[in-house]
């Protein structure tokens, strides 16, 4: 099937379609939520998705699973390359590089502004050096970066019936939930990395902090007041999805059964938080195998007919590089 999606996309340069290739198993491999939703695009759509998505789970493995022999300055140093060849990339339009080739070609493909990657390495970045955050101001200005330009990059490939001015508030929410849902999914893993996402102060009001959360993953064991905390945070989270589903009825037909899945399913995750009485420490809480069928199989449905309606959104031309 990537064959023909790289085929639909009008990809034909045989070393941009193996960084194509590359980046939509990556996002196979470590993405499948977003993987499963990616499917219910049409397949001119997918491999900018890919890419966007690809590149991002590359650069968490980067940061999150450096290998036991590099140290922190490695890592560093590792990221500003990487950061140098994709701006590099995007002001020239092309690479070499056997996987950030496709995300340029997916930025040149639609426009997508450079301050977006720009706004995504310095975020990546603060994961070498900042290990928590004070208060919800604080925490916002790491997750626009790490998420919120997601939604906006993938946003043009999307395409908007609205304004785009107008739908990127919304994207940019959508992004920021589902990192939000991630911070709350991975608690334990991250105080095993030695950072916490949840704000201080937040968490404070509940008698919570950094100690009690290494208390609870080190045994395995929910605490009352963590408990607590976590359904305020649960509740916070619910907020931005609602901030964000508006911004479905904003895309274009075809790309409106994807994004409502992908709300969906991580937004369900959530409520299996609950389902766990919010114990986040004994096991990795998962949204199940029948629940994802039972959401995918009409939104496939769905997204057919959308097909048959529509015409399929395709890449915008680039306007002046200097917009970039």
């Amino acid at each position: 099937m990537t064959r023909a999606e790289l085929d639909a996309a009008g990809i034909t340069d045989l070393r941009l379609r193996a960084a194509y290739a590359r980046c939509r198993r990556l996002n196979a491999e470590h993405g499948r939520t977003y993987f499963l939703a990616t499917r219910l695009l049409a397949p001119a759509q997918r491999p900018a998705v890919h890419a966007l998505y690809g590149f991002a789970r590359w650069m968490d493995d980067v940061v999150d699973e450096p290998g036991p022999d590099t140290t922190l300055e490695r890592t560093a140093a590792a990221l500003d390359a990487i950061e140098h060849t994709v701006l590099d990339g995007l002001r020239t339009g092309k690479s070499d590089d056997p996987l950030l080739s496709a995300v340029i070609d997916t930025a040149t493909r639609y426009d997508i502004p450079v301050r977006h990657f720009e706004a995504f390495m310095a975020s990546m970045k603060m994961d070498l050096t900042i290990e928590g955050y004070a208060d919800r101001s604080a925490l916002n200005v790491y997750v626009h970066g790490s998420a919120e330009v997601i939604g906006l990059q993938v946003m043009p490939v999307l395409s908007t019936v609205a304004p785009p001015e107008e739908a990127a508030p919304r994207a940019a929410a959508l992004g920021r939930a589902f990192q939000l849902t991630n911070f709350l999914r991975d608690v334990a893993d991250d105080v095993h990395r030695g950072r916490m996402y949840l704000p201080a102060d937040e968490l404070a009001a509940f008698d919570v902090d950094r100690e009690l959360l290494t208390w609870c993953t080190e045994h395995r064991t929910l605490e009352p007041r963590v408990k607590r905390a976590l359904a305020d945070q649960i509740a916070t989270t619910r907020q931005v999805y609602r901030q964000a589903k508006p911004g479905i009825a904003m895309l274009h037909p075809v790309s409106r059964p994807c994004v409502s899945t992908a709300l969906n399913l991580y937004s369900g995750i959530l409520d299996r938080i609950e389902d766990a009485d919010h114990d986040v420490f004994l096991r990795r809480v998962r949204v199940p195998r029948h629940r994802k069928i039972a959401v995918a199989i009409p939104a496939l449905s769905r997204a057919r007919r959308a097909r048959r309606r529509h015409a399929t959104p395709t890449a915008r031309q680039p306007e002046a590089r200097a917009r970039l």
